[in-house]
This record gives structure tokens, sequence and C-alpha cells, in this order.
């Protein structure tokens, strides 16, 4: 029988060891899997490598984890905000190194591993600093930059509900690099609201599907933000 339900959350990190590259799902705080994080601080690897759309928000989730010097180096589109202090600081203390990734790409290269893809060509960083050093093509009168899938050992993920063969649904915008990170990552682990019985998801609605899945934890929030 497939059953893909952990009890606790440390049990479903238990695989993730120093040096890992983690995929981290959320568009800011929305379906950002804080109770994974937290579990992950409490595992206590170190020397990782994380890939997210932003650099965290404040001293919540994924800035509490950079926080306790965990991370080596970050991947994303937005290492900067209002309330990205964390990073900053550690980012101009020269703890934490960064690969700035324009959005688009960043979203591009995680479905290029996910799909088996070599390599990617886009129009998008042509001709600036992010371009620097990578090959560029001529393509049908357009200028692009050659951008190569990212990969990751791990993907830390948030659904709204997932049933024990690692079918997952998300709740609105919650979804956002949710389903691209899974079929980028060795190992997908989701925290959802609910582990319900097969059967209980409609088909229609189901956005990953169990393959993509290996670890399945149903979490209580503990935190405000929205599923």
């Amino acid at each position: 029988m497939i059953d893909k339900s952990q009890a606790s959350l440390v049990e479903a990190l238990s695989q993730i060891q120093d040096g890992s590259t983690i995929m981290i799902g959320g568009f800011g705080t929305a379906g950002q899997p804080a109770e994974l994080i937290d579990a992950l601080i409490e595992l206590g690897v170190k020397d990782l490598v994380i890939v997210n759309n932003n650099a965290g928000n404040g001293d919540y989730g994924l800035a509490k984890l950079l926080k306790t010097d965990a991370v080596r180096k970050i991947i994303c589109s937005f290492p900067r905000q209002s309330d990205s202090w964390v990073f900053d600081e550690l980012y101009h203390a020269g703890k934490i190194e960064l690969e700035l990734v324009p959005q688009g790409n960043l979203a591009c290269r995680i479905q290029a591993a996910g799909m088996g893809l070599g390599a990617v060509f886009t129009p998008t960083g042509f001709g600036t600093l992010l371009a620097e050093g990578k090959e560029t093509r001529h393509i049908d009168g357009k200028d692009y930059v050659l951008e190569y899938p990212i990969k990751a050992d791990f993907a830390l993920i948030k659904a709204h509900k997932g049933d024990r063969w690692g079918n997952l649904v998300f709740n609105k915008s919650a979804r956002n690099f949710g389903p691209i990170m899974a079929m980028a990552a060795d190992v997908t682990i989701a925290q959802v609201s609910e582990v319900v019985e097969l059967g209980q998801l409609d088909p229609e609605h189901i956005i990953t599907p169990g393959i993509f899945v290996q670890h399945v934890v149903a979490v209580k929030a503990t935190s405000p933000v929205a599923q």
C-alpha cells in the first residue's frame, strides 16, 4: 500500500543533510511552508543553498532560517524589500552568497529542470550584468541568453490538502512556485492542512500529482498566513 504521509515534520525532513540544495515554495509569505522551515531549523543542518522567490520577510519563515546562519547561498528574484533586514545584514557582512535571477527566468529554469530540458534560451537579461559570461544567440531576429535548469535535492512546499498518494490541491495564490518546484527536486516534502482519504480530492482540482511528491505531512498552521 502506498502511503506517503508522515507522522511529524522532523520525520519528513530526516533525509536532509548539510550542503543540500533546497527549494522553498512561496511568493513572499503566501504559500510559504513556515512550519516545515521551523522543523528544518530544528534539524540543525548547515551550508544550505536555498531557492526561493525572495530572501525572507521580517523574522518569519525563510528569514528565520537565514538568521540561524544555516544558509550559504540563496538563489532568488527579490532579495530586498522593506522587511528584508535579516538578508540585508547577512549580505553586507559577507555571510551569504546571492545569485540574482529575474522572476520569469527563475520559474523557467525550475520548469526546465522538471521537464528534463538541458537549457533554455530567454530574452530576459540580455545586454545586462545578468548575462555576463553567458552564451547568447540571435534567433529569429531577437537576442537571447542561455540559462541552465535549477535543480534541487529537496523541495519544501505548502499545499491545501493532500492524500496518502501525494496528490495535492492548492489554495488560490498559495499555489505559486510549489507545483514546478515539486517537479524539479529529487525529494518533495509537502505540508498540508489535511491528509484526506483517497478519492476525496476532485481529480480536476489536483494540481500536483503524487508522482512528484515523496512525503506529505498534515500541519496545524501556527501562523496567521493564509493556506
